[in-house]
């Protein structure tokens, strides 16, 4: 192995973003294992060794870890409903064990995948950046558990252990299997409530994953003055919902776009019920920062209150 090759574990390696990762570090030359519960047959095609296990397991961990010269922790517990507690298992006590692990096993580098939802004070974040604080409260345990194991790795770093932690915005990209598949199935029944301005930064998910190896090979050659550190990764360009959203129903089904006011009752208990509404976004963007491949489509869902009178989008395979 040549002194640029590196022996790196990526946990999550089979999910969307690990995958992605995964691949662009085969790309440079690095050996590359992935850690995860599952095993994943496209990892075996690209010659990935696969490590079975569970990030509630600090033994599993640690065994992952001997020998590595970087980990890029990826996996986690995402989602909006659920107990703290199966989120806390996973997003912390998982990354504690990846710390530690690290310390046993003399791993100089830990690259964590955050996410900007641990910044998420329910208000507007136009113009944030990693600067922000943190919280005072938290509307889900995803952010909060997240915001949790985020802390833990910086607080980690010191001359043995450098840390970063990226904090990429709604990936989205081919072989996305959250958020468009369940856009799509649930068309019929999505509801644009309110004014439609309310403007998204997303990322693809090969610039994700790019932002991430970037990150490993920023903090490979920092000095003692790059033992931490910490970025939001965004696409950079921001547009409005329905401009998104309706071309991508119309074009993808035929679903027809139809404005109608909202039944007062249903309205009042959509407010009484949820008073942040979480509401589905489509965001299209163009993936030029990295690939050439056009216009894309990703998603996202964020929380908004929902006033009555306002208008209703329906989207419809047909007439109201």
């Amino acid at each position: 192995m040549s002194s640029t090759t590196k022996n790196i574990l990526v946990t999550g390696g089979g999910g969307f973003l690990g995958k992605a990762i995964v691949r662009q570090l085969l790309a440079k030359g690095h050996r590359v294992a992935s850690f995860s519960r599952n095993a994943y047959p496209e990892l075996d095609a690209i010659g990935v060794n696969q490590i079975a296990g569970d990030l509630a397991n600090a033994g599993a961990v640690k065994d992952a870890l001997r020998g590595r010269d970087a980990v890029f922790h990826v996996a986690a517990k995402p989602g909006v409903w659920g107990a703290f507690e199966d989120f806390f298992l996973p997003n912390v006590i998982g990354t504690r064990h990846v710390i530690k692990a690290c310390r046993s096993c003399r791993v100089p580098l830990l690259v964590y995948t955050s996410s900007p939802s641990v910044v998420f004070d329910g208000g507007d974040m136009q113009g944030m950046d990693e600067s922000v604080p943190y919280p005072a409260h938290y509307h889900a345990p995803y952010p909060q558990t997240k915001a949790i194991a985020e802390q833990a790795v910086m607080a980690a770093a010191d001359e043995n252990l450098r840390t970063i932690a990226l904090r990429p915005h709604l990936i989205w990209g081919p072989e996305d299997n959250h958020l468009v598949p369940r856009i799509i199935a649930r068309a019929e029944s999505l509801r644009r409530v309110g004014g439609g301005q309310n403007r998204v930064d997303t990322i693809y998910v090969d610039n994700a994953a790019r932002a991430h190896v970037l990150a490993h090979v920023a903090r490979t050659q920092a000095g003692q003055e790059g033992l931490v550190g910490g970025a939001h990764a965004g696409h950079g360009r921001h547009l409005v919902v329905p401009d998104i959203l309706e071309p991508l129903l119309e074009g993808l089904h035929g679903w027809q776009v139809l404005l109608a006011p909202l039944q007062q009752q249903i309205a009042q208990g959509v407010v009484h019920t949820h008073r942040e509404l979480e509401r589905i976004v489509l965001h299209r963007a163009d993936a030029g920062l990295l690939h050439g491949e056009g216009n894309q489509v990703h998603v996202e869902v964020f929380g908004r209150e929902h006033r009555n009178g306002e208008a209703d989008a329906v989207y419809r395979n047909g007439p109201l």
